[in-house]
């Protein structure tokens, strides 16, 4: 796998974004036979990491069929070490080679984060863990939310190809790629986030 591969995963990725914002989606490889051909074992082209929000899952909003994408969700599209485990096992074992951090608009965990506050039982942790990112985001220009969200995808994305010991070393080789994502819930488009 080279980054060329990589950049093909990308592509089809927002080929079937683009496809699903126009509002004609394919649902490809999601009938019997694909259930029957992956059955025996998965080969997903693409780890997403989203957010929990029912308003974004990824295999319809990137138009893709089952055992297309290898999906991590938790509020506020964070990784911890259990979804960090899950992103490793797909990079090594499934020989993914893209992984991409998708944020979106209007987040209520980045919302949260941003009125401040304490939260309730967990809620706190979750809070707590976006609060770099809004702080980040304080200190640009801009409406506060979407700048939280966006750094906090860019902070993903770093976390993701600094994570030692296996995925450092991938991403530094060229074998996988990790890059951030946001959706626009409006008009269903996905945009890369440097």
């Amino acid at each position: 796998m080279t980054q060329e591969t990589a950049r093909r995963a990308l592509e089809q990725l927002l080929e079937g974004n683009r496809r699903f914002a126009a509002g004609r989606p394919e649902h490809p490889r999601r009938d019997a036979a694909r259930r029957t051909a992956v059955a025996g074992g998965q080969h997903p082209f693409a780890v997403v990491i989203s957010c929990s929000d029912s308003r974004v899952p990824p295999e319809i909003v990137f138009d893709q069929g089952i055992g297309d994408l290898f999906v991590v969700r938790a509020a506020g599209n964070l990784v911890d070490e259990l979804g960090l485990a899950s992103v490793e096992y797909a990079a090594e074992h499934l020989r993914v080679p893209l992984i991409v951090v998708l944020g979106h608009a209007r987040c209520g965990a980045v919302q949260a984060s941003v009125a401040g506050g304490a939260a309730q039982g967990h809620l706190d942790r979750l809070v707590s863990a976006l609060r770099p990112a809004v702080e980040r985001a304080r200190a640009s220009s801009g409406e506060i939310v979407e700048a939280a969200i966006r750094e906090n995808i860019r902070a993903v994305v770093g976390a993701l190809r600094s994570a030692e010991p296996i995925l450092k070393p991938l991403v530094e080789s060229g074998i996988v790629a990790v890059v951030g994502a946001y959706y626009a819930l409006e008009s269903a488009a996905i945009e890369l986030v440097d």
